[in-house]
């Protein structure tokens, strides 16, 4: 995979799943993540992330995450609006 590619979450469960399967196989940790194309760090961040989690829970938990920085950024620009409008009002301006 090209450095920075994104993989959908139901990607990273099935690799994760691919993976595990190898390993339970015999292979070693490294061997399964390199023939996944994927870098140890990676698979250890991934499985900590995504572990124990169906396909359809990895994609709403990525939703969620989504959904929530949008919020976060909502919040943020009310929030700096509020003080523009605190200090217009208050003849700071």
């Amino acid at each position: 995979m090209a450095r920075g590619k994104k993989h959908s979450p139901e990607q990273v469960v099935n690799l994760l799943r691919q993976i595990e399967v190898a390993i339970a196989n015999g292979k070693s940790t490294s061997l399964a993540c390199k023939e996944a194309l994927i870098t140890d760090q990676t698979y250890y961040r991934w499985r900590k992330e995504y572990g124990g989690l169906q396909v359809d829970q990895a994609r709403r938990l990525k939703e969620l995450e989504q959904e929530n920085a949008k919020l976060k950024r909502i919040v943020a620009n009310l929030s700096l609006e509020k003080l523009v409008l605190k200090d217009i009002a208050e003849g700071n301006f």
